[in-house]
């Protein structure tokens, strides 16, 4: 597929008078499209609802759009439970899958009335120790272990995760939560981490459609809802194919009345967990070139870094870049596009064929709108940068400052010489 930037160059030109480079865009018309697809590829099931991975994009103005569909948010610590409570989500609103949980954590997801999703059979104990009673509906992480196939193609390694409940260890936490006293019973899994093929979800959903009948006859428990969770990825690269969420959806349709109908769970509710699916196309991180350097390779260096967008750093993932205004320009130079922390690993492209890019220029990095700025960090004393929303009617909107100075030096709040410095320099 041709990748194509959702902003021009006239754009970022007029948009920069207000907010300096490097900062993240989001594109609102493409969000809305596609949470109204997902809506509708899975509107077979009444139950069906989407639970945002607030990890992947923690802005409240960008999730308040998804609440409109009737979308709740997938939380995974304190903080990302406290801005749901902020944005008015509470109860079944919220799901809480999080991992090696601290008890106050425990105690304010079943405060806020979340349904928290256990990860391992130790937190059944945990969790009774942390809050009493146990809440009436309880979900558990489950974790086959070997590897995760999709026919011949190995998709990932859940054996090498440290994330669920083995098979065994399921069926006897079902028995204990109840006896315990719990009512509704939920399935999660995540088996495979952006998955560009149709065929991933369908393979999921008939490995736990299947588990859920047995466990049910072999526990006597009322399966409420099954949990298919993220792994649907997007197209990084020009190359790949994005994947068609109308067919999924009619897919996994399909094994659900091959699987559940049968066994006389048609009733069984279907949640989905994504965030790079639902986020990852439609935010770019726009960033200038400031620097260039002929040594022993040919650098182009630009106002962004690793903190920005870890992805490539981390990874070694690939993320598209536009040159703005030379999208027609032969791509005929090889650059490594890097950014200023003291490191090597950052860069986010190395040995990139790109038109001549000059000082001046701006380049957008493609797919940052889920695990793009949520993974920022302040090395180096650098300081995250600022998140807009590019509204359907062409108009800008912040919907996150960029850090200043003072922010970085607040919490030295207990060290006189920087408790009340400022923003400038001293």
């Amino acid at each position: 597929m041709k990748k194509e930037p959702f902003v021009t160059r006239e754009q970022i030109e007029e948009i920069v008078k207000t907010y300096p480079t490097p900062f993240h865009i989001y594109d609102e018309k493409g969000i809305r499209a596609n949470a109204q697809a997902l809506k509708d590829a899975f509107a077979w099931n009444k139950g069906f609802r989407e639970y945002f991975a607030v990890k992947a994009t923690p802005n409240p103005f960008l999730i308040n759009i998804l609440r409109e569909y009737g979308y709740g948010c997938d939380c995974s610590s304190l903080t990302e439970l406290m801005l749901s409570k902020a944005i008015g989500m509470e109860g079944e609103d919220i799901m809480f899958s999080s991992n090696d949980t601290p008890a106050e954590e425990f105690a304010y997801a079943a405060k806020l009335g979340a349904t928290i999703n256990l990860d391992d059979i130790t937190h059944i104990e945990f969790l009774e120790k942390t809050i009493g009673k146990l809440p009436q509906t309880i979900s558990c992480r489950y974790n086959p272990g070997g590897m995760f196939k999709i026919t011949t193609d190995i998709m990932d390694n859940p054996g090498d995760a440290k994330y669920g409940f083995t098979t065994e260890q399921l069926f006897e936490g079902f028995r204990i939560l109840k006896e315990k006293g719990v009512k509704n019973f939920g399935l999660h899994a995540f088996l495979a981490s952006n998955t560009v093929t149709n065929a991933y979800y369908p393979t999921l959903a008939k490995t736990l459609f299947e588990l859920a009948v047995q466990l049910r006859e072999k526990t006597g428990v009322t399966v409420a809802f099954i949990n298919l969770s993220g792994g649907i990825g997007i197209p990084y690269r020009p190359d790949q194919e994005p994947n068609d969420i109308k067919a999924i959806g009619a897919s996994v349709k399909k094994v659900y009345e091959e699987v559940l109908v049968p066994a006389g769970m048609g009733e069984v509710a279907i949640y989905t967990e994504l965030g790079r699916f639902m986020m990852g196309p439609y935010g770019h991180l726009v960033t200038k070139a400031i620097h260039e350097k002929h040594t022993h390779k040919e650098y182009i260096g630009v106002d962004a870094c690793a903190v920005n967008l870890m992805r490539p750093a981390m990874y070694g993932a690939y993320h598209h870049i536009t040159v703005l205004g030379k999208e027609q320009k032969p791509c005929d130079h090889v650059y490594d596009v890097t950014g200023s922390l003291c490191e090597n690993n950052d860069k986010f492209a190395i040995d990139r064929e790109l038109p001549k890019i000059d000082k001046g220029d701006y380049l957008v990095i493609h797919d940052t709108g889920a695990h793009g700025f949520s993974m920022g960090y302040n090395y180096n004393g650098k300081l995250r940068s600022a998140e807009l929303l590019l509204k359907e009617d062409g108009s800008v909107q912040l919907i996150r400052r960029a850090e200043t100075p003072k922010d970085y030096f607040a919490t030295f709040d207990c060290f006189e010489n920087y408790s009340e410095l400022g923003d400038k320099m001293i």
